[in-house]
């Protein structure tokens, strides 16, 4: 088993994405949102320090390391308050699911662009009518002469009028049994029937959510990802990144807020001492730190089991860690609020969002109590229920 002590590479690495963040911080994010602008600055400077791509091939224009480096990324741009959504998507999704399974051609037009931030990609799975069921897809994918014709629909995907593509996870059928299979395109957003529809969502972030229609977009045949026969492997060999990559947006986002409430407690003074010196206000920031340590610690080991080539082993770890990290977000934001009490919900202190926004990692990309479902028959050996 390979030791969760980081290295002094992976320290350096933190330190350094730790002092970009916080040259942008939380009020960049604000202000850029306010103006319904991306993050176009920071998302740009990350990629041309190389941060964007840690994980892509060195021979693409990568840094050529793994999901455990990228994740250390995103964490420490959340807790800095300024997150990218979007590298839980182009750079672990997209770029690992080309790296691994793409052809020499698909990778040379990307992973450069993906790398270095000059080229985005989308990902594209969830339906409006399957959900958690990712067996119910109805997104297909049939031959017309050399070209595939692409027909369907998505709903929540993210960054899609960023993006340069959208890599959509479809069904083609099985010429020997006629059953449908998942396969991976990758789908130029200005492709003619690519249409796109944002979202209007209550939660107020720089990177939007869309709905697709896909109406017979002719692709060409190189547009298909990797074997036509593993797209299952493939489709899971970019969602367990997604998963670690989550769990480090969930925990940026705790110890971003955390951080602000352990700043009020020591110096908010109500009568002779800080706040923060009362075992009913230290304590439950305690319980917080150590949730949100716990949740990277799983997150670290999964990380690393998907870089070492575990993929089952990572699976069952991913999973638990966007669990854990979820739940630790949701529960060290929550305190963070009720600790500056009306303070809280003012937009001075910049807490009040995160508490919508702090669900999201028990929702997406699979819901706690799919991973539940998860744990239950596979890791406990349990019966299913569905």
């Amino acid at each position: 088993m390979t030791t969760l002590i980081e290295s002094e590479e992976h320290k350096a690495l933190r330190s350094a994405v730790s002092a970009l963040g916080n040259r942008y911080g939380r009020d960049y994010l604000t202000r850029t949102l306010a103006e319904g602008k991306p993050l176009t600055e920071l998302w740009s400077e990350a990629g041309k320090l190389g941060y964007l791509g840690v994980n892509l091939p060195e021979a693409y224009g990568g840094g050529g390391g793994g999901i455990t480096e990228l994740s250390i990324v995103l964490e420490e741009l959340g807790a800095a308050g300024s997150p990218l959504l979007m590298l839980v998507v182009s750079p672990a999704i997209c770029g690992t699911v080309i790296a691994r399974f793409g052809t020499e051609v698909q990778k040379r037009d990307w992973l450069p662009g993906l790398a270095d931030g000059t080229r985005m990609m989308a990902f594209g799975i969830t339906e409006p009518d399957a959900g958690s069921n990712s067996h119910r897809i109805t997104t297909t994918a049939r031959r017309d002469g050399a070209d595939w014709l692409l027909t369907g629909r998505k709903v929540f995907i993210s960054g899609v009028d960023m993006a340069d593509a959208v890599l959509i996870v479809g069904r083609t059928e099985d010429a020997r049994t006629g059953r449908l299979k998942p396969c991976l395109f990758i789908v130029p957003t200005d492709a003619p029937g690519f249409q796109k529809r944002p979202i209007d969502m209550e939660l107020k972030a720089a990177e939007k959510q869309f709905e697709l229609v896909l109406d017979d977009v002719r692709l060409p045949a190189d547009a298909l990802v990797g074997d036509e026969d593993a797209g299952l492997l493939q489709l899971f060999a970019g969602l367990n990144p997604e998963r670690v990559m989550t769990a480090a947006f969930a925990i940026g986002m705790g110890r971003y807020a955390l951080g602000r409430a352990i700043e009020y407690a020591r110096d908010r003074t109500v009568w002779k001492t800080p706040i923060g010196a009362h075992q009913a206000i230290a304590h439950p920031l305690a319980q917080a730190h150590i949730d949100l340590e716990l949740a990277r610690l799983m997150m670290q080991k999964a990380a690393r089991l998907y870089d070492a080539g575990d993929d089952i082993g990572a699976g069952e770890a991913a999973n638990m860690a966007k669990y854990a990290a979820g739940e630790a977000c949701v529960k060290a934001v929550d305190q963070a609020v009720h600790t500056l009490g009306g303070n809280g919900l003012t937009r001075e202190y910049g807490l009040a969002s995160l508490i919508t926004a702090a669900r999201v990692a028990r929702i997406a990309p699979v819901s706690r109590e799919m991973i539940l479902n998860y744990v239950s028959h596979q890791s406990l050996g349990l019966p299913k229920s569905y």
